[in-house]
């Protein structure tokens, strides 16, 4: 139903991904947004290009992009874009960032494209219609106890004001978990508990570009996302978990340990 605009997406990701590599590793023009919150050329022209094509083909829906793209119409098609998630790592030509487009319709995502231009991962998700990577099928893992489990999270923007809340749940992790990870971008990390890579993700405060695309293509793979209290998920909450589903409950656990439950 939505592998027209699919297509599209991943056609511009590609071409945004293109761009991020082109600057890779070379002097760029890099501006912050906050104290640790970064923005480089590489982000805006991405950006540029990918509104471009997308606005070319449907000239009537919504756009947002993280840098500071918004178009308003009474349409219900909406376009989520991150051009760049990753650009502290991007910055420091640390290779793992990615392209990051997701279609609202109605309020629902219903379909997503990540691209890790490093790695030429294209990771796709379309409502109904299941996970891929550069076209194969996948599905979450089969780890079904959270000490097996290899999961990753990211730190806020606030991380220097909010440290210790945000180092309890790491250390809660640290303990039960079998390890943690911290790549540093979150659409990446939502992708690889998609196909396995990863078993679970825990993360505050993500925007909605960071998550939308990945969030479906989680769903369709088989996995399950929620907050920290299990409740339904939303790309415009705070609170971002993601598993394989088997481990889901025990996550929801340890994150309770915070609250005192």
């Amino acid at each position: 139903m939505y592998t027209e605009y699919l297509k599209t997406a991943e056609e511009a990701a590609r071409i945004g991904g293109g761009i991020l590599i082109k600057y890779l590793g070379k002097p760029v023009d890099v501006k912050y947004k906050g104290d640790v919150d970064l923005v480089t050329i590489a982000d805006r022209l991405s950006e540029e290009e990918i509104v471009s094509l997308i606005s070319a083909l449907y000239p009537e829906h919504r756009i947002i992009g993280e840098e500071g793209t918004e178009k308003n119409t009474n349409s219900k098609y909406r376009w989520i874009i991150d051009p760049l998630d990753g650009t502290t790592n991007y910055a420091h030509a640390f290779p793992c960032f990615a392209v990051s487009i997701g279609l609202e319709v109605s309020g629902k995502i219903v379909a997503g494209v990540v691209y890790d231009p490093v790695r030429d991962e294209c990771f796709t998700g379309e409502d109904g219609g299941g996970a891929y990577l550069n076209g194969k099928s996948i599905h979450v893992s089969d780890i079904d106890i959270l000490d097996k489990a290899l999961l990753a999270t990211g730190f806020p923007y606030d991380r220097r004001e909010n440290a210790d809340e945000y180092l309890h749940d790491f250390k809660n992790f640290l303990q039960k978990a079998q390890e943690l990870r911290r790549p540093g971008a979150a659409s990446i990390d939502l992708c690889y508990v998609a196909s396995g890579r990863l078993d679970g993700f825990w993360e505050c405060k993500l925007h909605p570009w960071d998550v939308a695309a990945a969030s479906v293509i989680v769903k369709e793979a088989g996995g399950r996302m929620s907050d920290f209290k299990g409740k339904e998920y939303s790309i415009y909450g705070e609170e971002t978990l993601a598993s394989n589903s088997r481990i889901h409950e025990e996550m929801i656990e340890v994150l309770k340990e915070r609250s005192g439950g």
